[in-house]
């Protein structure tokens, strides 16, 4: 449990974290003998229709990535990700990663400890790990996330939120991080003071 004094900072995880869309190119590439650069960046949130995936295609994909692929084990961790939170975590901010990653029924043991795996392997600190659909149910000082709908749900409730930059996102409005050295400069001493940061 934090204590009172701490400050908690939720980090997602695909696309924050991870290279989610760059593990998800190469397996599709894969599937259909394919340059991985011929499968264009998706610029809105459901990449399936830009890959020519129909939704119910796109979640026997998923399941197969995680499953077979065992995608959630061996994505690039995005640069400086890791130690940027090493810095926060020694700084006293409490890291909780917060993800949905419990997307298909039948895979949840294998997201969740390859999950686990990842983390460690990459020497990302956290105290907590979520693993929620609504992330509006965790508790943060401050959240770092891609996906529009997770920002909108968060700031609607007055949760303090910084966009971390993606071609399907860059119509929501800052607090936005370009990488993780921005996150750093946004994120870094001002979390003790989270206020500060959005008055800027």
């Amino acid at each position: 449990m934090a204590r009172a004094h701490e400050r908690v900072l939720g980090v997602d995880v695909d696309n924050v974290l991870a290279d989610y869309t760059g593990g998800l190119r190469r397996i599709v590439a894969e599937d259909r003998g394919v340059d991985p650069d011929s499968l264009v960046t998706p610029t809105s949130w459901s990449a399936y229709e830009e890959w020519g995936f129909t939704p119910a295609e796109f979640d026997e994909l998923h399941r197969r990535a995680v499953v077979e692929h065992r995608m959630f084990r061996t994505l690039e961790v995005l640069p400086g990700a890791a130690e940027v939170l090493r810095e926060l975590s020694d700084q006293g901010v409490r890291i909780r990663i917060v993800t949905h990653r419990l997307y298909v029924s039948g895979t949840h043991a294998i997201a969740a400890s390859d999950t686990v795996d990842w983390l460690d392997e990459h020497e990302i600190p956290y105290w907590d790990l979520c693993m929620v659909a609504r992330k509006a149910d965790v508790g943060s000082d401050l959240l770092i996330d891609d996906a529009p709908h997770n920002v909108e749900a968060l700031r609607e409730i007055g949760r303090q939120v910084v966009v971390f930059d993606q071609p399907y996102n860059r119509h929501l409005p800052g607090p936005r991080a370009r990488d993780w050295a921005h996150v750093r400069e946004l994120a870094g001493p001002l979390l003790l003071d989270v206020q500060r940061l959005f008055s800027l």
